[in-house]
């Protein structure tokens, strides 16, 4: 393992480097891997791991039709590497839950009786295991119970790993019955296409990953975008004038810089004007929103938010009323106004003028 210095604070990382994929291999040539729902994160990671030469087989419900035949049109055949779930937990030896959070409290009972004594648990979200009073997951002692929770959705799972970049991945082990916990979980991280994998536990994150979706990644995210969006509109700004305001010029240029090289680049690299303005008013957002997420983080903590998941996401109507809710953001005016602006993108986007300048070169003028 890699000691890496994060800001002053020194933390332990695995790398490719420290477990090579022939080491992963080495550690699951006699597994099977059953991947349990083919919705999100399924596809990814069971795409991922068959292309890297493990032995995969996917359970999904034929009931969900639409998850049943995307396993099909993907390759997995029907009866040899494709099952209902109790026969994949059954034929598997590493069980990765890959149903939603609420899917997993209905069918864990299912799961848990065909479990074999040294099977592993796996799990890409601590959300059952952590609030276990709530959801019931109680795995039997004489399994592993594993993590590895890739940080990004499972479109980005399989497009980092087509790309070669990978994505990173936080890890743990909740149970070690066999003595090679660990290395299993590390070797299907790496199996699945972690660029690299750092330690946690399930609690820290389920509360990290809660907050984080509920926070900064999207729901903040998306908040401010419409209030920013609706006061240039109250003020006469068109809605093409608005959405790049708001979410053009982020998505295609700032938020590119700041993966590059970090907010302080990023800032160096805008207009005085752009930059004076951001370092002044970031104190006063950061301290508009704080109570805001420590509000948030209770909520995640206590189990509040783990309640609203399992009754909402259970409801036998939510399909219905989740499209519901997403049309009205599909319909509003900033997001069709955003649909115009992506049509209207070049298809041959123009080189940048210098390394690590895309994007920026319109704003360096004003």
């Amino acid at each position: 393992m890699a000691i890496i210095d994060f800001g002053g604070t020194k933390e332990t990382v695995v790398t490719r480097q420290e477990f090579p994929m022939a080491r992963a291999r080495k550690v699951l040539k006699n597994e099977t891997i059953a991947i349990i729902g083919y919705g999100v994160q399924g596809p990814a990671q069971g795409l991922n791991l068959r292309d890297n030469g493990f032995n995969v087989i996917v359970g999904q419900a034929k009931s969900f039709k639409r998850d049943w035949d995307r396993a099909v049109a993907d390759g997995w055949v029907p009866g040899k590497t494709l099952f209902d779930i109790e026969e994949a937990v059954q034929k598997g030896t590493i069980i990765q839950m890959l149903v939603s959070d609420a899917a997993q409290r209905a069918i864990w009972p299912n799961v848990k009786k065909n479990l074999k004594p040294g099977d592993a648990i796996y799990f890409s979200h601590g959300f059952s295991i952590a609030y276990c009073k709530q959801t019931g997951v109680i795995p039997p002692k004489n399994v592993d119970v594993i993590m590895v929770a890739p940080k990004g959705s499972g479109t980005s799972v399989r497009r980092n790993f087509l790309t070669g970049a990978g994505i990173n991945s936080s890890f743990a082990v909740g149970q070690d019955a066999t003595g090679r916990a660990e290395d299993r979980c590390l070797a299907v991280g790496i199996g699945i296409g972690s660029g690299y994998l750092f330690p946690t536990t399930f609690q820290h994150e389920v509360f990290s990953d809660l907050t984080g979706e509920r926070g900064v990644l999207m729901g903040a995210l998306a908040g401010i975008m419409e209030a920013q969006y609706e006061v240039l509109r109250a003020h006469g700004h068109s809605p093409s004038e608005a959405f790049n305001e708001t979410v053009e010029e982020l998505t295609q240029s700032l938020i590119r810089l700041v993966d590059e090289n970090g907010m302080d680049w990023m800032y160096s690299n805008c207009s005085a004007t752009a930059q004076r303005g951001a370092l002044d008013w970031k104190p006063k957002f950061r301290k508009a929103v704080l109570p805001v997420f420590k509000d948030l983080y209770s909520r995640v903590k206590t189990g509040k938010e783990c309640t609203r998941v399992l009754t909402a996401c259970g409801a036998p109507n939510y399909q219905v009323q989740l499209q519901k809710e997403l049309s009205e953001i599909h319909n509003s005016e900033m997001w069709q106004a955003g649909a115009a602006v992506r049509a209207l993108r070049p298809k041959e986007p123009a080189k940048a003028i210098a390394k690590g300048t895309k994007g920026v070169a319109g704003r360096q003028a004003n």
